[in-house]
C-alpha cells in the first residue's frame, strides 16, 4: 500500500508494525523516539498480540519524506521493541473502528437506522434519545458516515486508528504482501490510500 504526501506539509505517511515487550514506558519511550526525529503519529492502535509478553502496534507515521523512510530502522534500535515491519510498500489489508453516538429523536430514528443498512454498520446501543453505531472499514467509508449523520447531532465519535497485516500469499512459495502477478492469476487488489480496506 502506498500512502500520498499530506498536501499542506508535504510530510509522508508510512504504515510500521512493531512487536514490542510489555513493560512500563515502553510507548513513552517510543513516542519520545519519534518527537526528537520530527515525526507525527498519525493513528495508534496497540494490543496483546498472540505472543504471552509481547504486543503488537500499528503505526501511521508523518513526516518529512527523507526522514520518515527511515522510521523503522530507528525504532528496530530500541531494546524493547522485538520486531518491526515498515509494510507501506506492501500488499496488506487494513481495517479502522469507529463507534459513533448520535442524536436520535424518533422523527428521525428511522432514517438513522436505514443509513446503517446502508453502511453494514451495527447499531450497538439505542437510547431514548440517542443510538450508537458500531462501523469498521476504511477511513473513506468512516468519514462518510459521519459526514451523512452531522445533521442529526453527532455526540461523540470514538476511533481506533489503522490496525493492519500482510495480505497472505496466493501460491504456495510467494512471499506474503507481496504485489507480484502470477501467470495464473489475473491481478491481486491492492488497495491505495483512502481506500476502504476491505475486499
Amino acid at each position: 500500500m502506498t500512502t500520498s504526501s499530506n498536501g499542506a506539509s508535504g510530510f509522508k505517511q508510512r504504515t510500521i508494525i512493531a512487536l514490542v515487550e510489555d513493560k512500563p514506558g515502553v510507548l513513552a519511550r517510543i513516542s519520545g523516539l519519534f518527537r526528537r526525529r520530527g515525526f507525527n503519529i498519525a493513528s495508534l492502535a496497540v494490543g496483546r498480540s498472540e505472543m504471552p509478553g509481547l504486543s503488537r502496534m500499528t503505526f501511521v507515521v508523518e513526516g518529512p519524506p527523507h526522514v520518515v523512510q527511515h522510521v523503522a530502522a530507528q525504532l528496530d534500535r530500541l531494546v524493547e521493541v522485538v520486531e518491526v515491519q515498515d509494510i507501506t510498500e506492501k500488499n496488506i489489508v487494513w481495517r479502522e473502528l469507529a463507534l459513533i453516538k448520535v442524536n436520535s429523536p424518533s422523527e428521525h430514528r428511522g432514517e438513522i437506522l436505514e443509513l446503517a443498512n446502508i453502511f453494514r454498520v451495527n447499531v450497538i446501543d439505542i437510547g431514548a434519545k440517542t443510538l450508537t453505531m458500531e462501523v469498521t472499514g476504511g477511513r473513506n467509508k468512516i468519514n462518510s458516515l459521519i459526514e451523512l449523520l452531522r445533521r442529526f447531532g453527532i455526540r461523540e465519535v470514538i476511533r481506533t486508528g489503522r490496525v493492519a497485516t500482510l495480505r497472505g500469499a496466493l501460491i504456495e512459495g510467494q512471499e506474503e504482501g507481496a504485489h507480484a502477478v502470477a501467470d495464473s492469476v489475473e491481478h491481486f487488489y491492492t488497495p491505495t490510500a483512502g481506500d476502504s480496506g476491505s475486499v
